[in-house]
């Protein structure tokens, strides 16, 4: 058998990277696999997307089961092709729903196991067994768009005709007829304020829309943070009793104390009243302090003595040691230091 090191070198570059782009389409592709992506794959007929996009959830009585595949558009009507986790069992009569996850229109896929027999893999849910969401969004830019192609004014004005035409009927229909004429010419007045206020909603349900993620996980974190809040109540609880004691103690303290702290807090006030009648003379000492707390520092800090200077001071003069005083002194015996 040839060595490794003497085979072909380009050879084992192409197969190893055949190899590993062969792991990565794997991994990429790894819910389609039949022994690693699992789940029991299935499809539904809908008259619309409504919103719904693939990862989407998929949700059996409320527990998520599984995740949509694919959104595609298939003749006059939109399939989706989703996979469903195995062992759940759905029945041959399964429908399913558009629902809404969230407020700002996110989507999910619910099923409603039906029938007596088991619902055949690869099968696909009809469109009479399918219902489509109800989309917020879009409904309001619907509604701006069509009361923007109303003409009020001539609306207002075949609503006046038809009351004109009708008052020689009874009372109730004269009336019912009256208030829808003002109602029209209200809308007819309101008509610029009207299509404002639906332009912007328009633009806010557009900006929630798109800032779903963001608040989500908004909602999510402060749920977290009440979550922590609850798991501490009992401490926080502990802690407001404890405070509530230890205000009382201090209360009881200060009454019992009272007596004492009184003349006490006189004193201490007559102190300080002292102490701001004199503060010009204490500034002042202190400022005086310093310099001389200067000077002494120096004098005793070059040793075990006073290092003075006397200015003018004549110095000793030299005195002749008598015989017989010991060797080793100084012949001088001061000087002006």
């Amino acid at each position: 058998m040839t060595p490794f090191r003497e085979q072909n070198q380009v050879t084992i570059g192409v197969v190893g990277l055949t190899v590993i782009g062969l792991i990565m389409l794997a991994a990429f592709k790894a819910q389609d696999l039949p022994l690693i992506g699992g789940g029991t794959k299935y499809s539904a007929q809908f008259s619309e997307a409504g919103g719904l996009k693939p990862n989407d959830e998929i949700r059996v009585a409320g527990v998520r089961v599984g995740q949509v595949r694919k959104v595609d558009l298939e003749g006059t009507h939109v399939r989706v092709d989703f996979v469903v986790d195995r062992g759940v069992k759905l029945g041959d009569k399964t429908g399913a729903e558009m629902k809404i996850k969230t407020l700002l229109g996110q989507k999910y896929l619910k099923l409603n196991p039906a029938g007596d027999g088991e619902l055949k893999e690869g099968s696909e849910i009809p469109l009479d067994r399918t219902v489509s969401a109800y989309d917020v969004v879009d409904a309001f830019t619907d509604l701006a768009d069509t009361t923007e192609r109303i003409d009020t004014v001539q609306l207002a004005k075949a609503l006046h005709t038809l009351s004109a035409t009708f008052k020689n009927t009874p009372e109730e229909v004269q009336a019912s007829l009256t208030g829808l004429s003002r109602l029209s010419r209200n809308v007819a007045k309101r008509d610029d304020e009207l299509k404002k206020l639906l332009r912007h909603s328009d633009v806010v349900t557009r900006i929630l829309a798109d800032r779903n993620q963001e608040l989500v996980k908004l909602m999510k974190d402060g749920n977290t943070v009440f979550q922590a809040v609850q798991a501490r109540r009992a401490l926080i609880h502990q802690l407001l009793v404890s405070t509530q004691k230890l205000s009382a103690q201090i209360t009881a303290l200060v009454r019992e104390n009272r007596k004492d702290l009184a003349p006490t807090l006189q004193k201490v006030n007559a102190v300080l009243a002292t102490l701001l009648k004199n503060q010009n003379a204490l500034d002042a000492s202190i400022r005086g302090l310093a310099p001389y707390a200067r000077v002494f520092t120096n004098t005793l800090g070059t040793g075990p003595w006073f290092d003075t200077y006397v200015q003018n001071l004549v110095p000793v003069p030299e005195i002749p040691l008598p015989a017989g005083f010991p060797p080793g002194l100084p012949p001088v015996l001061g000087g002006g230091r």
